[in-house]
């Protein structure tokens, strides 16, 4: 019997300690803390909704005393109601100091740490990495992808100061305005980058707090009070949390406090009928594990909105259904939300462009097969010439309108002798207005690329694009016309050789340059075709090809001509002078060639050095805005920017004039 009785006893006290302990409150060592977000407004005719979300930071889990929490608004106490947090959109920061003080070992432990945070943390939380030096930047936008995460923190060093309050404002404009959005902070010290140290710390602990982001601080090995006093404000932004930790163990347990913290999240409500629209003071008290807890927020309460009456003209069923379910409501939320709209507009304006350059260069665009053709149906008398020349003339006269604003632009012009040479070098199809209207649409299509891609301040942005759409062009049209005017310099040793080649076989100038035209390649087919051309009405051959020299930018052919001449006027065999100006040109395309290949280097070196700075620029508008505008919110930072402007210029210049070599 006693044997019997012992193991009962036993056991029974034993549930009897499990019981005690279980109802015990946290203890010191197991503290909780308590954060407030998500606060929230809805007005609807009847009443008005308030809610908010608490979240609770322990070790082991616990739970909000539901009887004891209470909202007090202006001063009257009401009971809201307490369940389990829904599941929204959340996010998760990992700011990480990488100064020089954090070291190798700090480091290490960062990476550790890490691990266990991501191990621990809810499977539809996203997590991004910003990290602090001498700047500060999101390393990695919040994702799913896990690996990615702990890649990032793998490869992050210590150098530098600490830049820790811009890390705190990139951090926060990456979660973005929507969902439940924390940051988990590690840093050893103050501040040692901004100039204005309490200022901007009050202005970084104010857009934590109106962004209602939560931040759980990890205090590691600092007792600093400029960083005691900095950490401590982010924490007391939103409820968050200060734990100071001194090696690897505690700064793991602190990262995975912090991810467990996602997971005991509840939300209150309390519905408030007849509440006054405008600014209103909300207190929020109650215990979670043995801990009291109190906030205090200011929440805006909007005015009713009267019911509608009913309309006597019945709404079809599915937008009655759709209107119940809040589609239409959410499809009109999505449509107008900011990150959409910029792309819309811009695809929209794109193809209008297009379908505009369409249509304006249709009636010069045409291929040589359409060219024969129009010319032989020129002589055909029939229906389906007379519709095509009327759909062409119909055309011409939607066209006509738009491109004369561009002629008469274009007309008074000194530029404008020198654009249409540079067309006629490139062989394009554009008249001068044409290439007017294609200017106006780069740097209409330079001012959509910088509004999509611009940053908090348009701007800049705008301005950018806008200067790359009206230099873009004139670059572009010399570079093609450059190109050509190159080949054809390649071609003209090969052409001269063909030209004695045929004078020597009994034929005279003029049949040897037909054969140039027939047998050439482009773009020399078609330049000696028209210089022919113009021998046919007249013009002397050699003054038609000393046009067609100028014409092409040609200093080789201007020789040629030149030697044409010469032996017209003192004799001789042109033949034999032709072959001897062939090889004179071919020895110096090959010297060009070797003195391109010894110089190629330090172009490209140019090229790298001169586009760097830029790229970078723009880049880091749209990862760090707050560090760039540095260069246009700040006086030392306009001098440095104009110092770096003309620095570059000068670069540019200096380098041109040491990789330039004549031949």
């Amino acid at each position: 019997m006693f044997r019997r009785l012992v193991p009962a006893a036993v056991t029974a006290g034993l549930a009897a300690i499990v019981v005690v302990v279980g109802s015990m409150p946290a203890s010191a060592a197991d503290s909780v803390t308590v954060g407030l977000s998500g606060v929230s407004t809805t007005t609807s005719s009847s009443a008005s909704l308030l809610t908010g979300v608490l979240t609770l930071r322990s070790r082991s889990a616990v739970q909000v005393d539901a009887g004891r929490l209470t909202v007090r608004v202006d001063g009257v106490d009401h009971k809201p109601t307490v369940k389990q947090a829904p599941k929204r959109a959340r996010k998760a920061m990992l700011v990480i100091d990488t100064s020089g003080s954090m070291g190798v070992s700090g480091m290490a432990t960062v990476r550790a740490a890490s691990k266990t945070f991501l191990a621990t943390v809810p499977s539809d939380v996203l997590v991004g990495v910003t990290s602090f030096a001498d700047t500060a930047g999101v390393d990695l936008a919040p994702t799913l992808d896990r690996k990615a995460v702990q890649r990032v923190v793998d490869g992050l060093a210590s150098r530098g100061n600490t830049s820790l309050y811009a890390a705190m404002s990139a951090a926060t404009t990456s979660l973005g305005a929507t969902g439940d959005r924390s940051i988990l902070l590690l840093s050893d010290g103050a501040d040692t980058v901004a100039r204005n140290g309490p200022a901007t710390l009050s202005t970084t602990v104010d857009k934590l707090r109106s962004a209602g982001v939560r931040v759980d601080v990890v205090r590691f090995k600092t007792s600093d009070p400029d960083a005691v006093t900095a950490l401590s404000g982010f924490a007391s932004a939103n409820g968050g949390s200060v734990v100071p930790a001194a090696d690897t163990a505690a700064v793991a347990s602190a990262f995975q406090t912090a991810a467990k913290a996602l997971d005991q999240q509840v939300q209150f409500s309390l519905s408030l009928p007849g509440v006054k629209a405008g600014d209103h003071q909300v207190e929020v008290a109650g215990v979670a594990g043995g801990t009291s807890f109190a906030f205090t927020r200011k929440v805006r309460f909007d005015a009713p909105v009267p019911a509608a009456a009913p309309s006597t003209v019945p709404a079809p069923q599915a937008s009655a259904q759709a209107i119940a379910g809040g589609s239409v409501v959410d499809s009109l939320a999505t449509l107008t939300k900011p990150n959409y709209v910029p792309w819309i507009a811009a695809g929209l304006l794109g193809l209008a462009v297009l379908t505009f350059v369409m249509v304006v260069s249709a009636p010069t665009l045409q291929t040589r097969r359409e060219r024969r053709v129009a010319a032989i149906e020129g002589y055909v008398v029939g229906s389906r010439s007379a519709a095509r020349e009327e759909a062409r003339a119909a055309q011409h006269n939607i066209t006509e309108s738009l491109l004369d604003l561009g002629e008469k632009v274009m007309k008074d012009r000194e530029s404008t002798k020198t654009t249409m040479s540079l067309i006629e070098r490139a062989d394009l199809p554009f008249r001068a207005g044409e290439w007017f209207v294609v200017r106006v649409i780069a740097v209409v299509l330079g001012v959509v690329g910088g509004w999509l891609f611009g940053a908090e301040s348009p701007m800049i942005p705008l301005g950018a694009g806008a200067l790359v759409g009206l230099v873009l062009p004139p670059v572009a049209l010399r570079f093609m016309a450059a190109r050509r005017s190159k080949h054809f310099e390649r071609q003209l040793p090969d052409i001269l050789m063909l030209v004695s080649t045929s004078l020597k076989s009994g034929f005279g100038l003029p049949q040897a340059l037909d054969a140039v035209a027939r047998d050439t390649a482009e773009p020399a087919a078609k330049e000696f075709s028209r210089a022919l051309a113009e021998t046919r009405i007249g013009t002397d051959i050699t003054d038609a090809l000393e046009r067609m020299g100028e014409r092409m930018g040609s200093v080789s052919m201007r020789w040629a001509v030149m030697s044409i001449r010469i032996q017209r006027d003192v004799g001789g065999n042109l033949a034999d002078t032709l072959r001897t100006t062939a090889n004179t040109l071919r020895e110096r395309e090959s010297l060009q060639r070797q003195v391109a290949t010894l110089s190629a280097e330090g172009k490209l070196s140019a090229y790298i050095l001169v586009a760097m700075p830029i790229f970078l620029f723009f880049y880091m508008m749209r990862v760090n805005y707050d560090y760039v505008s540095l260069l246009w919110t700040d006086q030392i930072g306009v001098f440095m920017g104009i110092g770096g402007i003309v620095s570059l210029f000068v670069g540019m210049l200096w380098m041109r004039s040491v990789v330039k070599i004549e031949v």
